[in-house]
């Protein structure tokens, strides 16, 4: 990646304009009226600075040309053709030779305009592409700031200090911190930095364990870092540098009431560093609030509104719902294919085309969130390690999934609107590796598409009509002409789901049991009623049960009536049971009835026909209606039964 390096230093004011334009307001003197400092067409690295405590009426832009002293290599006018490697940069030996042993070695743009100033301790904004390496532009200084097991001096620290956390990253999803969590680790193993990662559904007993034993790094989610810090299982009061990543999908996700609670809890002395792709006015009046003399970096072009990597390459079809599956299985046997993320707007969507992508022999698995946090894991690990090339998922894991080896990126249907397409998309084309993405536009979503599309200045906003026979799908993705909609038994190689083992994450209620969604025990609807069915509902009364489903006794055999005489069966069938005061309704004839009559009615399941106070004995029972049970259930003695 090639980019002219622009520095640009500005002075901001807190109650600027919210979107972050730069006008001179003591003189009135417009925006457009200042002189351009380099070409607006060409891509630009900009470093911008704003300060704090300046008056209102006294708020003054000033921007000049400089050469940032942290990178006296890069000047206006020569482009980074020769990336600094991370020792030269200044990186911990042991980061650099943890990073070596997987293979990274030199800094991506972002990285080498950040660690610099990072690393001596100020405040940072980052901004840059999806997938141009910003874990590593806070997650390296974040490391160095902090003492380490093996460093010296750890065993000098005070009870109260030691294996507290130091650094705290906070991000809007549980996939983005699990990811987070795994590039830090990588890079601090050799110095062994214990590094956590907490979450909402998980159990919280392992989480307070390891933060009781001692952490350094705590990744965390906005939830689930509020309830462990009001039970008082974490103490941030030796917090050096806190990050907040994806800061824009925060907002969007209106959590930032929880981060700035959070904000509330650390240390104010400390670094703070906010990443994100975009820089919409909320998320500056947070940098203003929370930031001391933030640097500003951006790694894009200013004139590139969709903020799309160019390695990838873009393909929008019109495609008929019922034939999608098919277009879809001739795509995953184009020539070259690694990893894919096929997305859809809905659960039901996802775990379908999951299901029979697997039916077809292909190794797929879903990520929605009808599934337990313990299969979603399961999915990710999988699709991670390769057991699985094929991933299905819902927008939830478009934040959370950083691979670098996904190769195609597929949307089932037209995404909402045009920053979800970018999102999705930026899954491949990742750490300067290229990709392919396919967008599959019903007829009903003609319009959403032209809108993204004019949005971001794509060039097809009428996609091609497509079918699964449609010679461009062969010749666009390279796909062996005469290739078939399942694939062929010699080329399953993958081990599929099933090789990578779930993890007990003890989770307790509906979200143990939440696999599929399909099970009862998902907590949906057909959970309802299976519970109904099986706590004795009317609808649980069985032939073949020799339990009422109403009262849960033992079913009445067929009457016999015993040597003794009519008074004594009740007594010999079952023992007579309290009315119920709510059921007491009975009809009687007039007349009165006898004690035999009583002692009949009592046999009866329900208190329909009791006995009159002042009754003649040889007064006869009422008959009821043949086949009749009337309201209180069983029929009574006298009951005509054939």
């Amino acid at each position: 990646m090639s980019l002219p390096v622009t520095a640009r230093r500005s002075t901001h004011h807190r109650d600027q304009p919210a979107d972050g334009a730069f006008a001179r307001r003591s003189h009135g003197e417009p925006a457009e009226s200042r002189p351009a400092l380099a070409d607006p067409r060409a891509p630009v690295l900009s470093v911008t600075t704003l300060r704090r405590g300046l008056h209102t009426e006294q708020a003054l832009t000033t921007e000049t040309d400089l050469q940032l002293d942290a990178t006296p290599d890069v000047d206006v006018s020569t482009p980074i053709e020769n990336p600094k490697t991370f020792a030269e940069l200044g990186v911990h030996p042991a980061t650099v030779e943890a990073l070596a042993a997987d293979g990274i070695i030199t800094a991506f743009p972002i990285q080498e305009l950040t660690l610099p100033l990072a690393l001596v301790g100020t405040d940072l904004i980052g901004q840059a592409k999806t997938g141009t390496g910003k874990t590593l532009g806070f997650g390296i200084p974040a490391l160095q700031r902090l003492i380490a097991p093996l460093d010296e001096g750890f065993d000098a620290q005070s009870d109260a200090v030691r294996g507290k956390p130091q650094a705290l990253i906070i991000v809007p999803t549980r996939e983005l911190g699990i990811q987070v969590a795994s590039d830090l680790e990588k890079a601090g193993r050799l110095r062994k930095v214990r590094v956590l990662c907490v979450y909402g559904g998980r159990a919280y007993e392992p989480q307070v364990e390891a933060l009781q034993k001692g952490i350094e790094v705590v990744v965390g989610t906005p939830g689930r870092l509020i309830d462990l810090a009001r039970q008082g299982h974490i103490n941030l009061k030796n917090i050096k540098t806190l990050v907040l990543d994806e800061a824009d999908e925060m907002l969007d996700m209106g959590f930032l009431p929880d981060v700035e609670k959070i904000v509330a809890l650390v240390p104010p002395v400390r670094q703070t560093m906010l990443f994100s792709a975009t820089m919409p006015g909320t998320i500056v009046a947070l940098a203003r609030r929370y930031m001391t003399q933030p640097t500003h970096i951006r790694a894009i072009n200013p004139n590139d509104d969709s903020s799309l990597v160019d390695a990838i390459e873009q393909h929008v079809w019109r495609a008929h719902s019922m034939d999608k599956q098919e277009v879809i299985a001739r795509v995953l046997q184009a020539e070259g294919r690694g990893l894919t993320i096929i997305f859809c707007r809905t659960k039901r969507n996802a775990q379908r085309v999951s299901d029979d992508l697997a039916d077809r022999g292909f190794a797929a698995a879903s990520v929605h969130g009808d599934l337990g946090q313990g299969a979603r894991e399961q999915a990710l690990r999988a699709f991670r390690n390769g057991k699985v090339d094929v991933l299905v998922a819902t927008d939830v894991a478009a934040r959370g999934i950083d691979v670098a080896d996904v190769t195609h990126v597929i949307n089932w249907e037209c995404p909402e609107d045009e920053k979800t397409y970018l999102h999705r998309i930026g899954r491949t084309g990742r750490a300067g590796n290229s990709g392919i993405a396919v967008t599959l536009v019903d007829w009903d979503d003609l319009h959403r598409w032209k809108m993204i599309a004019q949005a971001l200045g794509l060039p097809f906003e009428e996609p091609l009509e497509t079918y699964s026979n449609s010679p461009h799908i062969f010749t666009g993705l390279n796909i062996p002409e005469g290739t078939k909609g399942r694939l062929p038994k010699g080329s399953q190689k993958r081990a599929g789901l099933g090789a990578e083992v779930i993890e007990d994450l003890g989770e307790t209620g509906a979200a143990a049991g939440k696999r599929s969604g399909r099970t009862p025990d998902s907590g949906g609807r057909s959970g309802d009623r299976a519970g109904a069915r099986d706590s004795g509902g009317r609808e649980s009364r069985s032939r073949d049960s020799g339990t009422s489903g109403r009262t849960g006794e033992a079913r009445r055999a067929p009457r016999s009536v015993p040597e003794g005489g009519a008074d004594s069966a009740p007594a010999t069938e079952r023992a007579p049971r309290e009315p119920r005061p709510d059921r007491q309704r009975r009809r009687t004839r007039s007349g009165s009835e006898s004690d035999g009559g009583a002692a009949a009615s009592t046999e009866s399941a329900s208190p329909a026909a009791t006995s009159s106070e002042s009754g003649d004995a040889s007064a006869a029972p009422r008959r009821r209606r043949r086949g009749g049970r009337g309201r209180g259930g069983a029929a009574g003695e006298g009951a005509v039964s054939d």
